[in-house]
């Protein structure tokens, strides 16, 4: 195990450890809390997930192929329609797993993209969270219906640092109600980079308790972005089968590689195009 392994390690058995265990995850050897107790035993289970990858090499295989990982995303606020046409043409062309816009052109994207593999997500409370719960789930049923089959929600921030991780987790859980009751996907975005590691654990821990699909780094406006070290902190909180998305400055196909190496299962990148290609892309933001 190098350094970088060691210290993920005791970072995530020390925040793991001090959190309330839930009785639903308990195990024969470890009664509870099992990253922190069975921390082999929890690798050896996500190496074997599908499209998962662990942190650590045994029988880690990046894949060739980073197309299908990739969220193509133009979230930023002076995008035309124009630019969200192009988004959607480079998406189909190449294969991305989705193309994720604001609200108001969610109805263009599916227009776009109908009769393609490639879904439409888009997001809901952005980028600050802050909206009440009522707010994000009717933002996030008018995005289904005008045709998004993804939502990446912005959890509330300041509940968390609060503490009041049962209003957090009702957040999530309702606008998780609304994507599934349509056959969507929900995503919680944690934003990291306001977040100490201790929170980043809760968060994901709490995101899956609501069942939501996903835990997602960053919004891209935020500070900081995806890091291989959040990416590897989210993936042992949340286990094998949940999803984990790094966003937020992902610009080449090494820096892709990495984060799907930690635990990613999906890349949110505007330079996507620049990462399948293997060139490097320009800029940070949506």
């Amino acid at each position: 195990m190098n350094e970088r392994e060691q210290l993920i390690e005791t970072v995530t058995r020390k925040v793991l450890q001090a959190l309330q265990p839930n009785p639903g995850d308990r195990c024969p050897d470890c009664t509870g809390n099992c990253a922190a107790h069975c921390s082999d035993k929890v690798r050896a289970t996500v190496a074997a997930g599908a499209s998962k990858v662990t942190y650590q090499g045994e029988g880690a295989r990046v894949p060739a192929d980073l197309a299908r990982f990739i969220d193509h995303t133009i979230l930023k606020p002076d995008a035309t329609a124009a630019d969200i046409d192009r988004f959607c043409a480079e998406a189909r062309q190449h294969g991305f797993a989705a193309v994720c816009v604001n609200p108001v052109w969610v109805k263009r994207a599916a227009q776009n993209l109908r009769g393609s593999d490639v879904k439409v997500a888009s997001v809901v409370g952005f980028p600050l969270g802050a909206h009440t719960t009522e707010v994000k789930v009717l933002e996030a049923r008018r995005a289904l219906r005008d045709g998004a089959r993804e939502i990446d929600m912005v959890l509330n921030v300041g509940a968390l640092k609060n503490r009041d991780h049962e209003l957090v987790k009702q957040d999530i859980g309702r606008v998780a109600e609304a994507c599934h009751e349509v056959g969507a996907v929900c995503k919680v975005i944690l934003e990291t980079g306001l977040l100490t590691d201790e929170e980043k654990v809760i968060a994901s821990r709490l995101s899956r308790a609501a069942r939501a699909d996903f835990v997602k780094t960053s919004t891209g406006f935020g500070p900081g972005g995806a890091t291989v070290y959040d990416v590897a902190l989210m993936r042992e909180a949340v286990g094998p089968e949940m999803g984990v998305k790094a966003s937020g400055g992902v610009r080449s196909a090494e820096q892709a590689r990495e984060l799907v190496e930690a635990g990613a299962s999906r890349i949110g990148a505007s330079a996507g195009v620049q990462i399948v290609s293997g060139k490097e892309g320009a800029g940070g933001r949506y």
